[in-house]
């Protein structure tokens, strides 16, 4: 019986599983899922591959991911990894191939980084994962008003102003930071709170530029600060591995 576990995982450990994925090759066969793909895409993919019970777990995950996935599948062992980047074509290939994945994660990418939420910001730049450049800083944004009545009217009308001011200096940050990148940028991350990110995308027209480069998400950061936009750079390229294993055991 196959036994899952879900993990995530660092840059460089990602790099060490995928040694260990390629020391024993054997029966394995390797699956590379572009993100886009249709449920049946999938399903027809990995008939034959594996039993139907770890098929339908891996189906979903697969289908989920805005990167795409990566399936490593042995009788013994089968590793299903989510890259932080996007997996560029569709692939079967017999043993582990890990050289694409490897290839992905050496490389020196520069990635720009918005982090938002009410209140607090934090924008930067990383090469590799390396970071560059960083503004992080602050702004009065009123809780909301919990009574009625007109006060609350007018109190939401200023709510909406501080919002704006807000949003229009972190907007003329992202400026300042990313624009002498622009052109080198290879993905974007935004991070916060999602409807203060949208509200910020939707007042920032600089940030238009790189709409066909955003990675997923990072919705659960707390409130920006140089510590945490340092440890996003580390979230940005990790991985999330799903391993099912013969047994419940696992090096990670």
């Amino acid at each position: 019986m196959f036994v899952a576990k879900q993990f995530k995982l660092s840059r460089s450990k990602t790099l060490s599983l995928l040694d260990e994925l390629e020391a024993a090759s054997g029966d394995a066969k390797s699956l590379y899922f572009p993100p886009g793909l249709t449920e049946t895409d999938i399903e027809t993919s990995l008939k034959g591959l594996v039993n139907i019970n770890v098929s339908k777990e891996i189906a979903p995950l697969v289908l989920r991911s805005e990167t795409g996935a990566v399936l490593f599948w042995s009788a013994q062992r089968i590793c299903l990894i989510l890259p932080p980047f996007p997996v560029t074509e569709k692939l079967f290939t017999i043993g582990n191939k890990v050289e694409p994945v490897r290839s992905m994660l050496k490389q020196q990418l520069t990635i720009a980084l918005v982090l938002v939420r009410l209140g607090a910001y934090a924008v930067g730049v990383c090469q590799g994962e390396r970071l560059v450049a960083s503004k992080v800083g602050t702004g009065l944004v009123h809780a909301r008003h919990r009574q009625g009545g007109s006060s609350s009217a007018r109190f939401a009308r200023h709510r909406e102003k501080q919002t704006e001011y807000f949003l229009g200096r972190v907007c003329e940050h992202a400026r300042e930071k990313l624009e002498p990148y622009a052109r080198f940028v290879n993905y974007i991350a935004y991070g916060g709170a999602r409807t203060t990110i949208l509200s910020l995308q939707k007042r920032c027209p600089f940030l238009g530029q790189f709409d066909s480069r955003k990675l997923p998400p990072l919705l659960t950061i707390p409130d920006p600060r140089q510590a945490v936009l340092e440890a996003a750079v580390n979230d940005v390229w990790s991985s999330h591995v799903t391993e099912w294993r013969e047994q419940d055991s696992s090096c990670y």
